[in-house]
């Protein structure tokens, strides 16, 4: 065997000499087999490893490798269809439906097809990831004292306070004590609405929304209350509306860089949003998601809603993974006033803390140099690629129309013409090679108009850009 034979090749010779053993014998000892396969420790030692895992072989440290017994035969499936009964039973007078369905969510978590141009995901392509930046990060952090340690429940100091700092502004708004570190952008929502909404009350959302937060509600037996927007983000009027109409106490918003639309909300609006959710007694959840996703020529960006807020109507949510990786699960909760020690205590109740080397890395990262080159880069390359669908669009479909263009975030919506069957779209779509999302999934209620969301950051570059709107041009003219 040459020296580069893969571990999958030596793992293949050895589970066919196997048979040569009886249970509990043991195998040659690492140096024969290096010496035997010429091949590396490290390749023999992960291929006893890849058999050790399909319960071939048992390993002992210091003894060797032995063949392991013979795993039972497998035990036929039980019936569980009880469990659709258990699963739908409600009890009491009063009880709550829930709809806990992961459906809208998938498509931005699932990895395609081979082959297939992701115009669907929610995350950067690891190309415009910080990888090595990261790796570096969570190395220094591992060999912090105490970085194996529990960490405080709200989260690192340093860290807190450096959220305080990113969401308060320049103002200095907010203290760290303000501050709580969660596990990314969707665990802290999730922990918002069930501190801020019983189940059963209604929760006011923009019309059209992150389909997360609708699965979340949904599954707290919530009732998403819509309430529609436009290019310039929620309707005031029709905002005072739902609240004198539902009883809603929370409204929860995405004023900047909103997805699906991309759109920012006004500066007049942002004044009127915080009146009107004070005078309903009501809280506003500001899911910041997109902050640091500004694109090149972006204008500057405003405040947080949490900045103007001096009153703790808002509770405000962000997070570090959008902007780095889908791994690098850390965000923020911040709140004035008893609401944060609710927040906490169902953040304690439902998994403690977050890990304190996930918290050691991020605060490693944001403090580094590459944190603000990082940044530079991204925003250059999120305007490139907005451009270059755009124009793709342009060319190849032009029936198809932008709403908005995006100064920031991952997408564009656009409006298809009437009549077109978005979700059959979107599944030719897929047929040719290019994943796209259809509108309907962002509405909490009837969808107005025929959508499909195009994420443009989840693509290896602009050439799958270009030829995934082929794709789709390909799949519209042949549905």
């Amino acid at each position: 065997m040459r020296d580069s034979s893969t571990v999958a090749e030596l793992a293949g010779f050895l589970r066919k000499e196997l048979d040569r053993y009886s249970v509990g014998e043991k195998l040659p000892s690492s140096r024969a087999l290096v010496e035997r396969f010429r091949a590396s420790p490290v390749t023999v030692s992960r291929a006893l490893a890849v058999l050790a895992a399909e319960g071939l072989v048992v390993t002992r440290p210091g003894a060797g490798a032995f063949r392991a017994a013979p795993r039972p035969a497998a035990v036929r499936p039980a019936d569980t269809q009880w469990q659709h009964v258990a699963l739908s039973a409600e009890t009491g007078e009063e009880a709550v439906p829930r709809s806990v369905d992961s459906s809208g969510v998938l498509p931005f978590l699932a990895e395609p097809p081979a082959g297939v141009i992701e115009l669907s995901g929610g995350y950067l392509h690891p190309g415009l990831q910080p990888e090595r930046e990261l790796a570096a990060a969570l190395a220094r952090a591992g060999r912090r004292p105490g970085a194996w340690g529990r960490p405080p429940l709200e989260g690192l100091h340093d860290l807190r306070a450096w959220f305080a700092r990113e969401i308060g502004g320049p103002g200095g708004t907010l203290a760290p004590s303000d501050v709580l570190i969660t596990a990314g952008g969707q665990s802290a929502l999730a922990v918002a609405l069930r501190a801020l909404a019983p189940p059963g009350a209604p929760v006011l959302v923009e019309s059209p929304t992150y389909p997360g937060m609708l699965a979340a509600a949904r599954a707290f037996g919530l009732r998403p209350v819509p309430v529609p927007t436009d290019g310039h983000g929620v309707r005031p009027d029709l905002l005072a509306e739902a609240f004198r109409a539902s009883g809603a106490r929370v409204f929860v918003c995405q004023p900047l860089h909103q997805n699906p639309t991309g759109t920012v909300l006004a500066a007049d609006r942002r004044r009127e949003v915080l009146r009107i959710a004070r005078a309903a007694g009501a809280f506003v959840v500001e899911d910041d998601f997109a902050r640091r996703l500004a694109h090149e020529d972006a204008p500057p960006l405003p405040a947080t809603l949490a900045a103007e807020d001096p009153e703790g109507v808002v509770v405000h949510v962000c997070s570090l993974t959008k902007f780095t990786s889908p791994s690098l699960r850390v965000g923020a909760l911040a709140a004035r006033g008893p609401v944060l020690e609710r927040l906490k205590a169902i953040q304690i109740v439902d998994s403690f803390f977050v890990a304190r080397p996930l918290q050691e890395a991020a605060l490693e990262l944001v403090g580094s140099p590459s944190w603000a080159r990082h940044r530079r880069a991204l925003a250059a390359e999120l305007r490139s690629r907005r451009e270059t669908l755009l124009t793709e669009l342009a060319r190849q479909l032009p029936e198809f129309t932008p709403e908005f263009v995006p100064p920031g975030g991952f997408h564009v919506w656009v409006r298809l013409p009437d009549g077109t069957d978005e979700v059959a779209l979107a599944a030719a779509a897929l047929r040719a090679g290019v994943a796209v999302t259809a509108g309907r999934a962002f509405y909490a209620a009837e969808s107005p108009a025929p959508h499909l969301r195009l994420c443009f950051a989840a693509a290896a570059g602009a050439g799958e850009l270009v030829e995934g709107v082929r794709r789709l041009a390909l799949a519209h003219a042949g549905r």
